[in-house]
């Protein structure tokens, strides 16, 4: 934080005290070239002048002289270097980040959405790539938790999977950008709306269900009216839930991508509460998408649950010994993950988690929990130093 304001050669203010400096290479620059502070403002030219009066008043000055009194020093005017904030952890880092998609979202008219939007992307590819397993289990274990500010969480937790099981695919990073600017914009025009109806505990009215029936056409012309012209994307977003079951192959890009995120759409409403219905598990939920709409196995819905496993990091299971554990890394076999031990065989929490090879059969998974379930508050921030 400044202790002093920066100002420039005319006096105008650029920077007041209390303020952190961005560091970015224009301040950088300000920085070097100089800028202006006026001396009384420092902390130094404080502490010179409170000296210089204690001295005169024990010296017995009068009063007027005190008023009067300056003292000689001299400020170095070159400003105090910003101190570099202290990195977020990852649960500080995507409650951010989420912040931020929640205001993107609610506020598409803005002229600056495209720009915000392939910012706030590429902010998630970037904290996501270097530790993916971290970052769903923070997404998954949040989604579980309430139904407030769903569209941000969900949208978050749609991209991150739509990558992964893009990546799972083989698909190019341009390919897979496109399938996950159009994830974070499937839901456009009804985020307001989602946030209100998760917290509703009574069904849509028949005019509320009609805007949920129309709104990837409705997102879509949003896109369109923005001036988005890549054809995947926009047909990724109108036919995200219409896009019917089958195999993958013959599909055009859009076509594909929409059915990708109809499965992950299916796989993080199930995990998600709404006021009036519980969260599944996990398992619950790899069985509602790995079988499509008429039963039968589902191409898209098997490449999601091999991309994030069986049961995905941040999601909760009991094992053969009858603890009670958090999955932290997937594992080579989709029912093998490393775990997290939470609460103990006796039904009473443990001091601090212990690491679980689910491998050895007295710690295989025997259940996969939904979040009501384990009746404890998971410390998220203390989970993260286990990776």
């Amino acid at each position: 934080m400044l202790s002093f304001s920066l100002r420039d050669a005319a006096g105008h203010l650029l920077f007041a005290a209390g303020q952190a400096l961005p560091d970015t290479p224009q301040v950088r620059d300000l920085i070097a070239r100089g800028p202006f502070v006026q001396v009384h403002e420092t902390r130094e030219y404080q502490r010179a002048l409170a000296h210089k009066l204690d001295t005169m008043m024990m010296q017995g000055a009068p009063l007027a002289a005190l008023a009067k009194a300056q003292t000689d020093f001299h400020a170095d005017l070159r400003p105090e270097r910003p101190a570099r904030a202290a990195p977020l952890s990852e649960t500080a880092a995507w409650s951010d980040i989420q912040s931020q998609t929640q205001q993107l979202l609610r506020d598409p008219e803005r002229p600056d959405f495209l720009v915000r939007l392939s910012q706030l992307l590429d902010r998630v590819l970037a904290r996501m790539h270097p530790q993916a397993d971290p970052s769903l289990a923070l997404l998954i274990h949040d989604a579980g938790q309430e139904p407030m500010d769903y569209s941000a969480r969900h949208a978050l937790l749609t991209v991150v999977m739509a990558e992964m099981t893009a990546r799972q695919l083989g698909w190019g990073e341009a390919r897979r950008r496109v399938l996950s600017l159009a994830a974070l914009t499937m839901n456009l025009s009804i985020s307001r709306d989602q946030d209100q109806w998760a917290l509703r505990t009574g069904a849509l009215a028949a005019s509320e269900r009609q805007s949920l029936d129309g709104h990837g056409d409705r997102s879509a012309d949003l896109l369109l009216a923005m001036g988005v012209d890549d054809d995947a994307w926009l047909t990724a977003v109108r036919l995200h839930h219409d896009a019917g079951p089958g195999p993958l192959a013959g599909r055009s890009d859009g076509e594909l991508m929409a059915r990708l995120l109809r499965r992950i759409d299916v796989y993080g409403a199930r995990i998600s509460p709404r006021r009036g219905r519980r969260p599944l598990s996990a398992a619950q939920a790899a069985r509602a998408v790995y079988l499509d709409e008429k039963q039968a196995p589902d191409e898209a819905g098997a490449a999601l649950i091999k991309a994030i496993g069986l049961f995905p990091p941040g999601s909760l299971v009991r094992l053969a010994s009858g603890e009670e554990a958090m999955v932290l890394k997937r594992g080579h076999a989709a029912n093998e993950p490393a775990v997290a031990a939470l609460v103990g065989r006796s039904g009473t929490p443990l001091t601090s988690p212990v690491i679980r090879d689910t491998r050895v059969p007295a710690h295989a998974i025997t259940a996969s929990l939904a979040p009501h379930e384990v009746r404890l508050r998971v410390h998220m921030d203390a989970l993260m130093k286990l990776y």
